[in-house]
């Protein structure tokens, strides 16, 4: 059996594991064969991430590039083309697509049900995503019923597919995975500097983090009014002689890992809030070097108003972190327990996000016991538990007649 997975990018590295399994997993069957397409390199908005570090981890899986260039530097043409070569080269059993926005994969959705080869789609799209409904859902519905399987990204994901009218035996994926082993490492070798490195950035004790880029989607103008309010509205501690020696949340600041057009605004909003002394923004970096940076916090906030999953959250629970996340992101269902790993907060009230910051703020809530559970529920999404049911995924379809 041939399998030939397309994907968007190549510098997708949490895919890239996964793919590396895929692959060594593949190689213990005598019968199977995988082949990965990258159509391009990376996208723009990335760009600064991109990295020639000899020290980023490499991953070795059978795949071949496309495109050396920015994915919106190739036209829909150029992909189309490309992809049609190598499938008809190749001549796989079954293809499995990104999903259904490139109008160069729908071509090849179309060209694979004409010559019988099975075809199981990647998605991500939740219900939450946009408001759903009219020519578009009907069209998205059509598309469906022509794929074999999908693996989705959680269980949102999946519900989002249900509700479309998918049979749920074709849903043979419900996960996502970084690589654990690797980040895990990076933010152990962290720890070990990390008052240094928090006392030479002017950082405080203990902090709140987000990271991904400074986008309007991302709710950071409220995060930070939700940090500001929970400051402001945390008890004083009293000294020996019962008088008050200041707010209990002075020990905590909020760090922002990422870049993007709201930065400017973000420390112009935490400046009108008097919180500037305790808002930090630190530029975007390699992933493998996010660790180290959440080294220097104690709970992930991804406050997101809409997120297909939110990988942050698994590399933070990896870390043994606790987690508040809004329960837009795709991945909240699936890791998120409220009040046993973290909060789940709605993303439009900011006392919920404001009093979830507060309680590890007071010490309500243990940042050790919350963070220990967050590892539990994380264990199996690993890069090889998604990877072994994605092979048998393929499996499965190919084995099943349509």
């Amino acid at each position: 059996m041939k399998i030939l997975i397309v994907h968007n990018l190549l510098w997708a590295h949490y895919k890239a594991k996964v793919f590396q399994e895929v692959d060594r997993l593949s190689r213990t069957y005598p019968d199977v064969e995988v082949k990965v397409l990258q159509i391009a390199r990376n996208e723009k908005s990335r760009q600064g991430l991109e990295t020639k570090d000899p020290d980023v981890p490499v991953y070795q899986y059978r795949y071949e590039l496309l495109f050396d260039a920015f994915i919106e530097d190739t036209t829909v043409g150029q992909r189309t083309k490309a992809l049609f070569q190598h499938i008809r080269s190749y001549k796989p059993d079954v293809l499995n697509l990104t999903g259904y926005y490139d109008p160069a994969q729908l071509a090849l959705l179309l060209y694979a049900r004409l010559t019988g080869i099975k075809v199981i789609m990647q998605n991500e799209s939740t219900a939450a995503d946009h408001a759903r409904g009219g020519m578009k859902e009907r069209l998205k519905k059509a598309i469906f019923r022509l794929c074999d399987g999908f693996f989705c990204f959680g269980t949102l994901s999946a519900d989002y597919l249900l509700r479309s009218g998918v049979e749920p035996s074709r849903i043979l994926l419900r996960k996502n995975a970084v690589d654990n082993d690797a980040l895990l490492t990076a933010y152990t070798e962290g720890l070990k500097t990390r008052t240094a490195r928090q006392q030479a950035s002017a950082l405080k004790p203990h902090n709140f983090i987000f990271v991904g880029r400074l986008i309007e989607v991302k709710n950071l103008l409220r995060l930070v009014e939700a940090f500001a309010v929970a400051r402001q509205t945390a008890p004083a501690i009293p000294d020996q002689v019962g008088n008050n020696s200041g707010s209990i949340a002075s020990n905590w600041g909020l760090i922002l890992l990422g870049e993007g057009p709201l930065k400017g605004a973000i420390e112009q909003r935490a400046a009108e809030l008097h919180v500037a002394d305790a808002v930090t923004v630190l530029p975007g970096r390699a992933w493998y070097k996010v660790p180290e940076v959440l080294a220097l916090a104690d709970v992930l906030v991804l406050p997101s108003l809409s997120e297909p999953w939110g990988l942050v959250v698994n590399e933070a629970m990896v870390c043994g972190m606790p987690v508040i996340v809004s329960d837009r992101c795709g991945c909240v269902v699936d890791l998120v327990k409220d009040q046993q790993n973290g909060f789940v907060i709605d993303p439009e009230q900011t006392s919920q996000l404001a009093g979830a910051m507060q309680q590890f703020m007071t010490g309500a809530a243990s940042l050790t016991a919350m963070g220990a559970a967050g590892q539990a529920i994380i264990r199996p999404y690993s890069a090889e538990a998604v990877a072994r049911e994605m092979l048998e995924g393929f499996l499965t379809i190919h084995r099943t007649s349509r």
